[in-house]
């Protein structure tokens, strides 16, 4: 059980430190001016172009590191600090979004199946923190509602660790994609991977997070009394 506590708090401290560090390096290569000259809004429509999308539509959301790909409405959502400027962050992150979009026009399988996944998350969400507190409550009396709040939970884990192959792989057709019709140069192309791997990492521990989270429930259920 020890080591289960100490997942739970070692994990969070070091999501917080890779969430500052993707901060700091988002604000450092944003200083960094693109040699194309593109803005983020023009090479998310020239990539959708040159993957043959005519579908999906490139619009500016407010915030910061807000930026996303919608299947439902075929959007390509950018942040303002994304959309409209020309810089390395904006460029990397603009692409990153597309290749989202370029997975769901030729049917990535990984991302099939996460979207197949969303439904069963959102009802999930709704009610799992409720049922795992109930089934702490009254792990002796009614375990089986604990472990009712572990099938819950299982599946936004298993949602945590189906996003981690879709995240690398839109950075992978990002950064080919950039690099082969020369929107940036070989300094902006390591800056933009340094840059999507930090953003990945996010990923990673928000995954082992929730694993973290579940292998206590489980432990707790297994060792009642």
């Amino acid at each position: 059980m020890n080591g289960a506590y100490l997942l739970l708090i070692a994990i969070p401290l070091i999501g917080m430190l890779v969430q500052s560090r993707l901060k700091s390096k988002f604000k450092k290569y944003s200083q960094l001016h693109l040699s194309s000259n593109l803005s983020g809004k023009e090479i998310a429509e020239r990539m959708l172009s040159d993957h043959g999308i005519r579908d999906v539509k490139v619009i500016s959301v407010g915030g910061q590191l807000t930026d996303h790909y919608n299947p439902v409405n075929k959007t390509v959502n950018l942040s303002q600090v994304v959309y409209g400027e020309r810089n390395v962050a904006a460029a990397a992150v603009a692409a990153h979004e597309v290749g989202h979009a370029v997975q769901h026009a030729q049917g990535y399988k990984w991302l099939k199946m996460r979207s197949r996944l969303v439904p069963a998350v959102n009802i999930s969400s709704k009610v799992v923190q409720w049922v795992l507190l109930g089934g702490i409550l009254l792990l002796n009396t009614f375990p089986q509602l604990l472990l009712i709040g572990i099938v819950l939970f299982s599946v936004t884990t298993l949602f945590s660790f189906v996003t981690l192959p879709v995240e690398y792989d839109a950075s992978k057709r990002a950064l080919a994609w950039i690099e082969q019709k020369g929107i940036v140069n070989q300094r902006e192309h390591a800056a933009s991977e340094d840059a999507l791997k930090w953003a990945a990492r996010t990923y990673v521990v928000a995954a082992l997070g929730s694993l973290a989270t579940l292998l206590y429930y489980v432990m707790k259920y297994a060792n009642r009394r």
